[in-house]
């Protein structure tokens, strides 16, 4: 398939995928991207503001054709790139209202909407877009190496740290984190207050599963519920993808990672996703990469390109 050139109204010359005309139009797409370039509550290393571009800029060299279709799955959806919001906003609540309004345009416009970040305080935002527009509350399915489940963190209730829990509060119905490693006791004890709420595979617990069991309990948890699925890269072993601010050892493979994708698109009604925390190094161009390729196979699941 030939390849687009040249520039539209987006960020990034060709968009995500870099996609011919007649299937990335707004009209045609099924996918509208939304890139976020929001970061202001980093606590580590900075550069999240910089992860949508390189994402998108990574994903022009990924092969459309995909052997678990046996041809290119994106030519059966589309995908059209909006220009990119931030990276500033006047405050916090500005960031969340503009946000949501964003993300409930898209999806009442019968669109699948993909965030690409940014850092992981998006998520709530996004998710209350999707909620409003969805008219009921979805599951969030989070891949992360931290449960973000603070109730503040550095004097702000909207800190990337705070995503999940400020997602709850949006109604969302449960949370599924997967892979979590770094947990802070405050989050620990949450975690054991709302066993009906919260489910956690930690990163260990997924790695001594017998795949099979992991597979299935997953399978279960998701099946038939409408969901939200945020992949925070961190949520990935450094040796994938080593460009975030908060690294974190002892991460999902990139196996898992698939496993992960392909059970969520399978299983569950995906209506919404966002990959967040790249923050792009030089001589890293593989973790931008290894993002775009693993978003892209998440979008073909999720889709029903089966």
């Amino acid at each position: 398939m030939s390849r687009r050139r040249g520039y539209g109204r987006n960020d990034v010359p060709g968009g995500f995928l870099n996609l011919p005309e007649e299937i990335g139009t707004p009209e045609r797409a099924r996918v509208h991207v939304l890139p976020v370039a929001y970061e202001e509550t980093v606590s580590y290393k900075t550069g999240t503001a910089g992860g949508p571009r390189a994402i998108i800029e990574a994903s022009q060299q990924v092969e459309l054709y995909d052997p678990d279709f046996g041809g290119e799955p994106v030519c059966a959806y589309g995908v059209h790139t909006l220009p990119s919001m931030g990276p500033r906003f006047k405050d916090a609540e500005t960031m969340m209202r503009e946000l949501a309004g964003a993300a409930e345009e898209v999806i009442r416009g019968g669109k699948f909407l993909l965030s690409i970040g940014g850092e992981h305080t998006i998520t709530p935002a996004l998710v209350r877009g999707v909620i409003r527009a969805a008219g009921s509350p979805v599951a969030v399915v989070q891949i992360d190496a931290h449960a973000d489940l603070r109730e503040s963190y550095e004097g702000t209730r909207f800190s990337h740290a705070c995503a999940m829990r400020r997602a709850l509060e949006e109604n969302a119905a449960g949370l599924i984190g997967l892979g979590i490693r770094s947990c802070a006791l405050e989050e620990a004890l949450f975690i054991k207050e709302n066993p009906g709420k919260i489910m956690v595979w930690t990163a260990d617990r997924i790695h001594a599963a017998a795949p099979a069991d992991f597979r299935e309990a997953l399978e279960t948890a998701v099946k038939g519920r409408k969901v939200y699925f945020t992949i925070d890269v961190d949520g990935l072993d450094p040796s994938v993808i080593p460009a975030t601010g908060t690294p974190e050892p002892g991460g999902l493979s990139w196996a898992e990672a698939l496993d992960i994708v392909k059970i969520v698109g399978r299983s569950a009604e995906v209506i919404a996703m966002d990959c967040v925390e790249l923050a792009p190094r030089p001589g890293l161009h593989m973790a931008e990469y290894a993002a775009a390729k693993l978003v892209y196979k998440a979008l073909s699941y999720a889709l029903g390109v089966h």
